[in-house]
């Protein structure tokens, strides 16, 4: 693939840097909302003695189930539809908004029981927009890179990511959760009724507003290359939507006729990205149950591994340039597969700490790179449209992972034995991989050759 996009803008530094704020500001739901702070109160505190006997993990788990099977049917439509009516940023800026809203509502979520499904349909809900989210996102790459660029340019935006979250995990512990008794952090902010952790999602939401706004001011738009008028109207949009279905399985036939290259790499990449998603997921439940960490050194690891994980996206950016995409992915989840059969085989707070790093510094450059091989498997101008399917196809196995975790800890009566069901799903992505040859490999073959 040569060239750039249509209509994309120039590939320089300010429009690199204002693209990757934006993953720095998502750190705001992925991190602090999602991963270590809200869904813990959620399920440790306001959640306690939910209702039908039934856990308030096990709810949380349905609730995000719901939440992956709309944000399925609906990705791939929405980056159709940004791709050719020329609406990327303007997706992006209703996107990221909602969330942004969302999480600014989940300051009314007391530390109360009844107030623990108003909380589980916000997180839900929120997940779902921020994934849609990512769909025009991830589809601007393009706009902001060039060929040759991508890999450095997409490990640049993981890494702002990464280190957005580290900067707000301690701020926010700092400020609103390090101490014990009625006053939490730096600001002695009260903890009745959860005050503090609902204070964090306001900050949170204001910090993700923040580091947002630079995209829409730097980023042009892409043009757009659908003629037709909107349809009006409830029937109209009915119709709308009945049409891009349409287009979306004539682009799977057509990519099975043509390109069944790019349907192989969005199947092993949904299957080992639901591994490294499983890494993430699973890993404070791990530390604190399995390897003894404490609840407040787990927070600590989440700093620390975002830290790792930043310097892996960038360094496998820098490799990808040279070796290509598919060698990064290969050498993260095989190194993964030794480090996770280490870890299974350890115990105590210092492997878990000293393994799980290891991991983080090659989930970064695995997901980098992925990003980067799905943009340059892209069609110019079907970005969004692929990025769409990219995200349709992670969240079709996103049962996998926690599934086969559950599954081998039942099995042998223990939570350790659940690293094998990620290992599994990891090696699984691997094996799909191996078999393909990604855009750039031959090119590369060949100017090795030539330097021989």
């Amino acid at each position: 693939m040569t060239g750039t996009s249509r209509g994309a803008a120039p590939a320089g530094r300010r429009a690199v840097l204002a693209w990757s704020s934006w993953d720095a500001g998502a750190a705001a739901f992925n991190a602090v909302v999602f991963t270590f702070v809200f869904s813990v109160y959620l399920t440790d505190q306001v959640g306690e003695g939910s209702p039908g006997g039934i856990s308030s993990s096990t709810w949380l788990g349905w609730g995000l189930g719901v939440a992956g099977f709309v944000l399925a049917v609906t990705a791939p439509i929405m980056g159709g539809r940004a791709d050719a009516r020329g609406r990327r940023k303007r997706s992006l800026a209703v996107l990221t908004a909602c969330t942004i809203a969302l999480m600014a509502t989940m300051y009314f979520v007391r530390d109360s029981e009844p107030y623990f499904f108003l909380g589980l349909v916000l997180l839900a809900s929120a997940s779902v927009l921020s994934e849609l989210a990512n769909v025009p996102y991830y589809a601007m790459l393009r706009q902001v890179s060039t060929p040759e660029t991508q890999g450095r340019v997409s490990g640049i935006g993981w890494s702002a990511g990464y280190v957005g979250g580290v900067v707000l995990l301690l701020l926010v512990y700092a400020g609103f959760i390090a101490g014990d008794g009625d006053t939490r952090g730096l600001l002695g902010l009260p903890s009745a009724d959860g005050m503090n952790i609902r204070l964090v999602v306001l900050f949170a939401a204001v910090w993700f507003v923040a580091f947002a706004v630079p995209l829409f001011l730097v980023v042009p738009e892409v043009p757009a290359t659908e003629a037709a008028p909107r349809a009006s109207g409830f029937r109209g949009r009915l119709a709308d939507m009945a049409g891009a279905y349409r287009a979306l399985f004539a682009d799977l036939r057509r990519l099975w006729r043509t390109d069944r290259r790019t349907l192989g790499f969005l199947a092993a990449s949904a299957l080992f990205r639901d591994g490294l998603a499983g890494v993430f997921t699973f890993g404070a439940v791990l530390g604190v149950g399995v390897y003894g960490v404490s609840s407040s050194d787990v927070l600590m690891f989440g700093v620390a591994a975002n830290v790792v994980a930043a310097v892996g996206a960038v360094a496998g950016g820098q490799c990808e340039e040279r070796v290509g995409a598919k060698p990064v992915i290969v050498f993260s989840l095989a190194s993964m597969m030794v480090v996770g059969t280490a870890l299974l085989a350890s115990s105590g707070s210092v492997a878990f700490w000293a393994c799980g790093l290891v991991l983080c510094l090659f989930i970064g450059p695995a997901q980098a790179s992925a990003r980067s091989a799905m943009a340059r498997l892209s069609p110019p101008g079907g970005e969004g449209q692929m990025f769409g399917l990219y995200a349709t196809s992670g969240r079709a196995v996103s049962f996998l992972a926690p599934t086969l975790f559950g599954l081998f800890s039942w099995l042998f009566g223990a939570d350790r034995a659940g690293i094998v069901g990620l290992l599994i799903v990891i090696g699984a992505g691997l094996a799909a991989l191996l078999p393909l040859r990604l855009p750039g490999e031959r090119a590369r073959a060949a100017e090795d050759q030539e330097a021989g």
